[in-house]
């Protein structure tokens, strides 16, 4: 656990507040107090836990990955899809057994489902052992929302208007050699299908000087990946007064001194540009590889869902990319079956895998989003049918993969290893996104190693360092 201790740059009305957290739970006695985060959805949700796990170690808590052990229990939700709701409200329930055997503990839920109104509600009238609730944008405030809990009433705080972006809040880490960076929040974009813009916000960028001085601390602590995050990473800076786009800040962050790498997610298509691009190919640290969401093949869906480009657009982006890095590489996500949508659609989003040729695909038959424009179009597919357009498309990602990653076999990798697999075994991912397996001894842990791809079984690639 990597703890960042930003006590002089966090604001200080909340240290004051967690000063007097720390003194109100020695005053009653809770020897050694204990918190448990549970985390679901993206990327940016772990991001946020991590702060938040900041917030509660300087309020005076302990982590445990232990909840029965826990004083201070908190819920990090997810909004995107229904199976991830149905799981928080599964698990907040199971708290209420926690708190009648403790009565010490604090329950919390916070992110994308407390943000939207009805569930903040059900949560508040239907939970009543769940002590705090708030929404995205209120997350520094976590000292006061746990000194005012303890001082008097639940708390209930969903505002979503608030365009500041508080720096220097503490955080610890999850990690000590891959780790998250946000550098903006919320999203402008308005998918039909997708509840980020409203529990999210508009988008809000970092400056950038306070991003390269994250970069710089993370990169000294040792962090050899550095993944930058924002609901569409590519509008970075849009709209701001400092003049800096995401072109720019992939070339600030490239120049920091030291070996490490970066990669960045979640870009969106039409903020993709020729001078990113540049950028990718230009900056020795920026990995080959790009996830690019492209939803659908089928230009008439993509209209439907709002995407803003058609898959003419979408195949010229890929073109550029490869005229300028003929080895990067795409991964990419796709929405199955969204309303109205054909057979003959669902082909067009099969041609456009087979011909882009992705490495890997993250792929979801379409769930419904009380409160998108989606959630009311006419939907006459039925689920079955789906689930074989579903199928279809995972047997042929598989026979690209496979084909993929025979054709590495004899290449020569730059390997962060990342694990250690036992009997002198390890594994880490390439420069492309690729995951190789290799034999080595201990000193190659946390460290980038070359790596010659020597055979693929069983679904994955097998090498030696050479160097």
């Amino acid at each position: 656990m990597n703890f960042n201790d930003n006590l002089t740059g966090y604001l200080p009305e909340q240290r004051a507040f967690a000063s007097r957290v720390q003194a109100l739970l020695k005053e009653r006695e809770v020897a050694n107090p204990k918190a448990h985060i549970v985390t679901f959805g993206c990327q940016q949700n772990v991001s946020d836990s991590e702060r938040i796990k900041g917030m509660l170690i300087l309020c005076g808590y302990t982590l445990t990955e232990e909840i029965t052990e826990a004083d201070f229990i908190l819920f990090n939700t997810c909004a995107v899809r229904g199976h991830a709701e149905d799981r928080v409200y599964g698990n907040v329930g199971a708290t209420k057994k926690l708190k009648q055997a403790n009565p010490n503990l604090m329950v919390a839920v916070c992110g994308c489902m407390a943000q939207q109104q009805s569930v903040a509600d059900k949560f508040y009238k239907s939970y009543p052992y769940v002590d705090i609730v708030f929404g995205t944008q209120q997350y520094h405030r976590l000292p006061e929302f746990i000194y005012r809990r303890m001082t008097s009433k639940r708390v209930y705080e969903l505002e979503l208007d608030n365009k500041e972006i508080v720096e220097n809040i503490p955080i610890s880490r999850d990690g000590k050699l891959k780790g998250w960076l946000p550098i903006m929040y919320g999203c402008n974009n308005f998918c039909t299908y997708c509840i980020v813009p409203y529990v999210r916000g508009r988008e809000r960028s970092r400056d950038p000087q306070e991003i390269i001085k994250e970069a710089t601390n993370m990169i000294k602590s040792g962090f050899k990946e550095i993944m930058l995050l924002g609901q569409n990473v590519n509008s970075y800076g849009k709209g701001e007064s400092h003049g800096v786009n995401f072109a720019k800040l992939l070339r600030m962050i490239n120049d920091i001194e030291g070996d490490f790498r970066i990669r960045f997610m979640t870009s969106h298509p039409k903020d993709c540009t020729e001078e990113l691009l540049d950028a990718i190919r230009d900056c020795e640290k920026v990995e080959r590889h790009i996830h690019l969401p492209f939803q659908s093949g089928s230009s008439k869906i993509l209209k439907q869902m709002n995407r803003r480009y058609d898959r003419e657009g979408y195949l010229k982006l890929i073109k550029a990319a490869r005229d300028r890095m003929p080895d990067v590489e795409f991964t990419s996500d796709i929405i199955v079956g969204f309303p109205g949508e054909t057979y003959e659609d669902f082909c067009e989003t099969l041609t456009l895998v087979k011909e882009v040729k992705f490495t890997s695909l993250f792929t979801f038959i379409y769930s419904p989003r009380e409160g998108t424009p989606a959630a009311v179009m006419p939907d006459p597919a039925s689920r079955e049918e789906k689930g074989k357009w579903f199928n279809e498309l995972l047997i042929a990602q598989d026979e690209i993969s496979e084909q993929l990653n025979r054709s590495l076999i004899g290449k020569e990798m730059r390997v962060l290893c990342e694990e250690d697999l036992g009997d002198g075994v390890y594994s880490g991912k390439s420069e492309f996104y690729s995951s190789v397996t290799f034999n080595g001894t201990p000193e190659v842990m946390g460290n980038f190693v070359t790596v010659r791809v020597e055979k693929y079984e069983n679904n994955t690639l097998y090498g030696t360092i050479i160097n």
